[in-house]
């Protein structure tokens, strides 16, 4: 610095070192770089902020603090105005170019309002004049990084919040799934229990986790559970957690999947599955949400929402006597089904590329598209294995690619073989297509003319004519409409 009193003031200040009443924490270390051309006030403000917990890098003019910007990508510049060579305007606005979220301070022996305000607009946080009060600057500085913090975690919630309303994780355009997203942004902000229902394969562990991501349990805990997968007694400690020497093995406390959820949401994937003794324990969990560890009499509470899947009929469960009517009804406050993949069959493709794309980049290959002929097996295929077995076929064939086109070779022998009768695109008439959509469709939704009705966008009395024109007739079932034998 080019004024000696300031100078003074600075090796006055750097004399009466004291320890900081509070420091900046050892893990969040902050860099500063200091731009000066007076040794002495350099190194005392250097002495300062050192003593204030702060990281110091020291440059001896514009040039050099510049380059000490460059190497050492600091929180902040301190800068003095008048040095020669490049002045504190030029660094000012050099440097934030390099790095536009750098905090800025000038200061300077010369209070000039000119001056102040043209540092401003070039983005300096603040203009401190000589004699340096180091309090001042210090608070100033710290100010400056709290409001940058704030602003950056902003920044990341909107990035968060556009992600999760795309339902990025579930591929789709059908209406069928328009309907799915639409309950999943009604329900998510709830407390209400979620029964989702659909075959395997279908994605209803996705359904989970987005009703999970859309609520206010977000930032908690998303825990999953296969039921079906493990037996009664390790289910149960599984679920509720155990005490040490519960049973043979429990050598020490285990906390549950109930515990582990506390302030989020678990999933129990395959709930028809659980036995009658599991049954009731959930029950009352659901009931008074409490619970007891395995061989524990501590009574515990825990705030968990409990979202549950089956590719079981439950209510034929339950007039069954297999399961219990008062946890269905708990469990199934709101029901959300997931259609089959056949059902939807204009999501088809875009899954279909979604996974070519995944696979492909996970492998290291380039593949551009499918084939004509690839396309016409996959579209022909009825996936009985829905999303999940359309995955890993995609994956299969991604790996025996070896070419920028996945072709029909690639593709599993049964997958997309033309049966008899079977529409072929082209090739078909119009007649034939229709004869085809309207079967399958009724098949997709179990015989049930309504329900196809409005899938297909055609009134009821016109799919009751067709069906009379083709000499079919219906059976509510899940298998395929019968025609009448001659």
């Amino acid at each position: 610095m080019s004024d000696e009193g300031a100078a003074r003031s600075m090796r006055g200040d750097a004399n009466r070192a004291r320890p900081s009443s509070n420091p900046a924490p050892a893990e969040s270390r902050v860099r500063i770089v200091v731009a000066d051309d007076e040794a002495s006030a350099r190194s005392g403000l250097a002495t300062l902020l050192r003593q204030e917990g702060f990281e110091v890098v020291l440059a001896e003019d514009g040039v050099s603090g510049l380059a000490r910007v460059q190497e050492t990508a600091p929180d902040v510049l301190v800068t003095d105005l008048r040095m020669p060579g490049m002045d504190g305007i030029e660094l000012l606005r050099k440097a934030r170019e390099a790095h536009p979220d750098l905090i800025v301070v000038l200061v300077t022996a010369f209070a000039e309002v000119e001056t102040a305000v043209r540092a401003m607009q070039e983005g300096a946080e603040h203009y401190l004049t000589k004699p340096l009060q180091i309090d001042e600057l210090v608070l100033v500085i710290r100010r400056a990084l709290e409001r940058r913090s704030l602003k950056h975690e902003a920044t990341e919630l909107r990035a968060r919040l556009k992600d999760r309303l795309r339902f990025d994780a579930i591929i789709g355009s059908s209406p069928a799934l328009q309907e799915i997203f639409n309950v999943i942004e009604q329900v998510a902000p709830s407390r209400a229990s979620v029964l989702i229902t659909g075959e395997s394969g279908t994605g209803k562990e996705l359904v989970a986790q987005a009703i999970h991501e859309h609520s206010p349990r977000a930032a908690s805990p998303f825990v999953k559970l296969h039921c079906a997968a493990l037996a009664e007694t390790i289910l149960e400690s599984e679920l509720f957690g155990h005490e040490k020497g519960a049973f043979t093995g429990a050598v020490g406390r285990r906390e549950g999947r109930f515990k582990q959820a506390d302030g989020g949401t678990l999933f129990l994937d395959e709930i028809g599955e659980i036995s009658p003794a599991i049954q009731v324990k959930l029950l009352r969990f659901l009931q008074e949400r409490a619970f007891e560890r395995v061989g524990g009499n501590e009574t515990l509470k825990v705030d968990v929402r409990i979202i549950a899947a089956t590719n079981r009929d439950l209510a034929g469960e339950v007039a069954a006597g297999r399961f219990r009517e008062d946890l269905y009804y708990r469990l199934n406050v709101v029901n959300i089904e997931v259609p089959p993949l056949r059902a939807r069959p204009s999501d088809l493709l875009p899954l279909a590329n979604h996974f070519l794309q995944r696979f492909a980049r996970e492998n290291g290959k380039r593949i551009d598209a499918f084939s004509d002929d690839a396309i016409e097996r996959i579209t022909n295929y009825r996936w009985p294995g829905n999303v999940r077995e359309l995955e890993n076929v995609i994956e299969r064939a991604v790996v025996m690619c070896d070419g920028p086109v996945l072709t029909a070779k690639h593709l599993p022998a049964g997958v997309g073989a033309v049966a008899r009768g079977a529409v072929r695109i082209p090739g078909s008439t119009l007649d034939e297509i229709e004869r085809h959509v309207i079967l399958s469709t009724l098949e997709a939704c179990g015989g049930r003319t309504t329900a196809a009705a409005q899938m297909l966008d055609i009134s009821v009395r016109k799919i009751q004519y067709k069906l009379h024109e083709y000499g079919v007739t219906l059976h509510r079932s899940m298998s395929a409409p019968k025609e009448q034998k001659d």
